[in-house]
């Protein structure tokens, strides 16, 4: 088509079926308009008091509404429930008053059914060009999908937390199985022990026992399986039950430990690569005292505090670990216990713990000084200091503790 001079292509087509073409502006005010109306979230607008002057047609949906129902017949409060409407008139319009906006509030709307339909709703004040206040813009989110998502976070979270208390209640009821539900109870001795499990979810690998023998003898250990969990528990079930029966077997503390290594050692070579360290010891009580034996497989040393309080280890040096190597070497060391003195036998949770607000970790050192300053008499009373010092540790305690201790009652007891 030939256009006159100066007509632009902008300019109406004479071709044009509905006479006029749209101009681009047109079509830009009718999108709004069409945004406005059909966005994916609710508006309308209030004057001050609250009666509605506006509304799009997406909110309209949702409350299931006809348009000449609300506009200049009902107040935004009036689509809320009771608790919401009360919450907007004693704290969403007082905000709007002092800061002309509010933001992000979780409310609930009723709908045309008279159901309650979740929402979030921002406010604003719109003020002319004088500076007073004219309308109130609502913006109105459905947070259903929300409140679905949150309740199935949160039931999710309440399964795991159900499920964390089942494991640890099992992991507790299991680590309870391995260690001597009531300490026995020497005659002329007195016995003590504690057990700190490093984390509640995890069956530790720490262990001790105390047991009679024949002939006035007891034997009694502690030690450490490497590893933790259910596989860490049942080598130190198996560890515990192969000890005293092997100490009815041959009671001498390196046979015991030579035992223990032979069936720990044939488990590796099945795959199961685990070893433990472990003192095992026999005492037989004597006038005034008790005479005991340990040996240990790389475990380590055993302390003992006497009554004057000095504090020196029993020092097994070349004691291998158990379970590594088919020869395993033990060394044994005998000693007495008089009125007042106290034996100590301790896993390295407590001399590898860190301690508090340092990256430095104590040690068996630093456990010997402890003890040598710290006036403890009596098996109970240094379990006890010792139970403290773990506790003033917190979580520089990385790895499971137990602690056995037996004494001989002083002249003064």
């Amino acid at each position: 088509m030939i256009r006159a001079a100066g007509e632009t292509e902008n300019a109406a087509d004479d071709d044009d079926p509905g006479g006029v073409a749209p101009t681009f502006s047109a079509l830009l005010e009718d999108s709004a308009e069409d945004l406005y109306e059909h966005a994916p979230c609710g508006y309308l607008s209030t004057l001050m008091d609250g009666t509605i002057a506006k509304i799009n047609t997406t909110l309209l949906g949702w409350l299931g509404f006809e348009r000449a129902e609300l506009i200049g017949r009902r107040r935004f409060s009036d689509l809320l429930t009771v608790g919401g409407r009360i919450y907007y008139e004693t704290h969403i319009g007082p905000m709007l008053a002092l800061q002309g906006e509010a933001g992000g509030l979780a409310l609930e709307l009723r709908t045309a059914a008279g159901t309650q339909l979740p929402v979030l709703v921002t406010s604003t004040v719109k003020r002319g060009s004088d500076g007073d206040a004219q309308l109130i813009r609502i913006t109105i989110f459905d947070a259903r999908d929300r409140l679905a998502y949150e309740r199935e976070l949160l039931r999710a979270r309440r399964q795991a937390d159900e499920e964390r208390d089942r494991v640890r209640k099992l992991a507790s009821t299991l680590q309870q199985t391995l260690l001597p539900p009531v300490l026995m109870t020497v005659p002329g001795l007195q016995t003590a022990a504690h057990y700190h499990p490093a984390s509640v979810d995890e069956v530790g690998g720490d262990f001790y026992d105390l047991f009679p023998l024949t002939g006035g003898t007891w034997g009694f250990f502690l030690g450490d399986v490497s590893g933790k969990g259910a596989e860490a528990a049942v080598v130190t079930s198996l560890i515990r039950y192969t000890l005293r029966a092997a100490a009815v077997f041959e009671p001498e503390p390196i046979s015991v430990l030579n035992n223990l290594n032979t069936v720990l050692h044939e488990r590796f070579l099945a795959g199961d690569a685990r070893f433990c360290t472990v003192i095992y010891g026999s005492l037989v009580p004597v006038p005034d005292g008790c005479e005991i034996t340990l040996a240990s497989g790389g475990h380590p040393p055993a302390v003992v505090v006497r009554a004057d309080g000095t504090a020196r280890f029993l020092h097994t040096p070349r004691g291998m670990l158990v379970g590594g190597v088919p020869n395993a070497s033990f060394t044994a060391v005998t000693t007495r216990l008089g009125p007042g003195d106290t034996l100590l036998l301790y896993s390295d949770g407590l001399t590898e713990a860190r301690t508090t607000g340092s990256s430095d970790r104590y040690s068996e050192e630093d456990l010997l000084a402890f003890l040598a300053t710290a006036n403890a008499t009596g098996a109970a009373e240094v379990i006890r200091v010792l139970t403290d010092l773990l506790r003033g540790f917190g979580d520089g305690v990385e790895d499971d503790t137990a602690l056995l201790a037996l004494s001989v009652p002083g002249s003064d007891s």
